[in-house]
């Protein structure tokens, strides 16, 4: 049977800063701009989940997308949605919020409620 992707989009608004704490404030300004603000800005984040996989001859689904849509809300839009992710979640005390990073966060958080045999692709 042919594989078959399927896709669930989503919307959250974040602020952030990028900034190395190892590197000069002139290097933080010259590698991020306008990211680096020490007052943080925001950004409109769009998210697209894929899961590719086979049909289930039973459901005819790769997977439940309103299961999908529930598990991006509890583990995304509750967790980073209006939020300060370099304050208020705790997957970036260490880590710059970049989008890179932000996507595999949030593959990470999802990853583990996604069954192994279906492929898991993140889009910020």
């Amino acid at each position: 049977m042919p594989k078959v992707t399927v896709h669930r989009k989503a919307h959250f608004n974040a602020a952030h800063r990028l900034f190395n704490p190892d590197w000069s404030d002139e290097k933080n300004q010259q590698i991020f701009g306008k990211c680096n603000n020490p007052n943080y800005h925001g950004h409109n984040y769009d998210l697209i989940v894929s899961l590719t996989g086979e049909i289930n001859k039973e459901t005819g689904y790769v997977y439940d997308l309103g299961i999908l849509k529930g598990l991006i809300k509890t583990e995304v839009e509750d967790a980073f949605d209006h939020k300060n992710l370099n304050i208020d979640v705790a997957d970036f005390k260490n880590l710059n919020p970049t989008a890179e990073n932000i996507s595999v966060v949030i593959y990470n958080k999802l990853r583990v409620h996604i069954p192994e045999n279906l492929a898991l692709e993140i889009t910020l």
